[in-house]
């Protein structure tokens, strides 16, 4: 029987871990705490639950995300399974029904014969192979047992957009329109005048927020600021930002909106919608009466308001080596937004490969990091190349690849990316025939 190897956190990093081992003939104990015990971020019991945005950004490969989710396809991701199977609708990005996105992978992971899940907090690392997916609200417990391992833990503050009821919402305002798309499109938008847009901005600068605790630094993620964050770094940041109104259009005519507020399907049904890039620590009242001075959003209804949770990652480039494993105790893999990634995608890809990685180990074979022209060996190439005294988490992007023999510096953006996805996806599939064969 082929050594067991334990996976720490039931995130999405975590069952993509599990899934990968599974499918490669390898026992696999995954623990979840939950519903023994929740973080400050979660609710369900489910597993691979969303607790930020219910979007995967873009599908499309002239994106580096977009290339991730097809290198993630073409190795059996769950997580990109259970994507595609729970989508709706958001233009060119990969948006899901959190709710159907987390029972199937749920469902998945608990089918699988060779694994077993164990719904408990675990406080020291199982002895073995171990797959550590804690994602960013470690517990208390486990932190201060690998503190050792690990030395002192960095970390920022991620922030959650709120959501509202569409039933909430007032149509005669509101208008339905994706950027630079004819037809009615896949967004709500509430169109603001240049005087409501600096209004909406001044009551954000006021508004009381959720104070720090004393021994919090106020570090955050550039890509997913707390809006107040970016009106106070200028009145007109917003309006270049999520607020931006290029590429809409409302079909009703009228003047072209200051700034738009744009809100996108959560569930298949169309009954959430979350507002894009309104990641806030505002205190819940503050939301309520600031938001609802939007134009269309007096009546709105709150199905969640937004937060901000501590997001703790380790120094990668000095903790692991090219295969995700800790330099200092082989068979400890780390994986997913404690690795030093950021974003859901990013996430799951560090799961597929610790758990391609692990398992070769269990199974006694030897196998390389994939190419680092694809956006799985960038991301890894990341954590093993980056600066470790400026170290910061990071999505994938195509400033992370080698760049393309001969490519001229003024090679139109949109050509240069497609051309390094089509060299990427060349690349990774000698590579993806190398990793082991997948089992029923």
């Amino acid at each position: 029987m082929r050594e067991l190897v334990s996976v720490i956190g039931g995130g999405l990093a975590g069952c993509e871990a599990a899934w990968q081992l599974a499918r490669r003939g390898v026992r696999v104990r995954l623990y979840e705490m939950k519903p023994v015990r929740f973080s400050d971020a979660h609710t369900s019991e489910g597993l691979a639950e969303l607790v930020c945005s219910n979007s995967f950004r873009s599908d499309a490969e002239s994106n580096a995300i977009g290339l991730l989710h097809e290198e993630m396809r073409r190795l059996d991701s769950l997580i990109l399974g259970a994507a595609d199977a729970s989508r709706v609708p958001a233009g060119k990005a990969l948006a899901v029904d959190r709710v159907r996105f987390s029972e199937q992978v749920t469902e998945a992971v608990a089918g699988h014969a060779r694994i077993e899940i164990v719904r408990e907090e675990v406080s020291e690392l199982p002895e073995g192979l171990v797959v550590l997916a804690t994602g960013p609200l470690t517990s208390d417990a486990l932190a201060e047992a690998i503190r050792p391992l690990c030395g002192d833990s960095l970390y920022f503050y991620d922030s959650i957009s709120p959501t509202v009821y569409a039933d909430s919402l007032d149509y005669d305002v509101i208008f339905r329109a994706s950027r630079y798309e004819d037809g009615d499109g896949d967004y709500l938008n509430i169109p603001l005048s240049r005087e409501q847009y600096y209004a909406f901005v001044d009551e954000l600068v006021r508004a009381e927020k959720v104070p720090l605790h004393r021994f919090e630094k106020a570090i955050y993620f550039e890509a997913c600021l707390p809006i107040e964050v970016m009106a106070e770094r200028g009145r007109d940041t917003l309006a270049f930002g999520p607020m931006k109104p290029v590429g809409l259009r409302d079909p009703r005519g009228g003047q072209p909106p200051f700034a738009v507020v744009q809100l996108r399907q959560e569930d298949k049904t169309g009954t959430l919608y979350n507002a894009v890039g309104f990641q806030t620590k505002l205190r819940i009242g503050e939301q309520r009466r600031i938001f609802r001075k939007l134009p269309g959003m007096s009546g709105a209804v709150f199905a969640r308001y937004g937060s901000s949770h501590r997001n703790t990652f380790v120094r990668s480039p000095v903790l692991l080596d090219a295969e995700l494993q800790h330099r200092e105790r082989p068979g400890l893999y780390l994986a997913g937004q404690i690795a030093g990634v950021e974003g859901y995608v990013e996430s799951a890809a560090l799961g597929l490969l610790a758990g391609i990685f692990a398992a070769a180990r269990a199974r006694g074979e030897l196998v390389t990091a994939p190419p680092p022209t694809t956006a799985l060996g960038a991301l890894l190439a990341h954590l093993g190349r980056s600066n470790p005294e400026s170290f910061q988490p990071m999505n994938v992007n195509y400033g992370l690849f080698p760049p393309m023999d001969g490519q001229a510096k003024r090679t139109p953006k949109r050509e240069r990316n497609l051309r390094m996805s089509a060299r990427a996806l060349a690349d990774l599939t000698p590579w993806v025939e190398t990793v082991g064969a997948v089992l029923p």
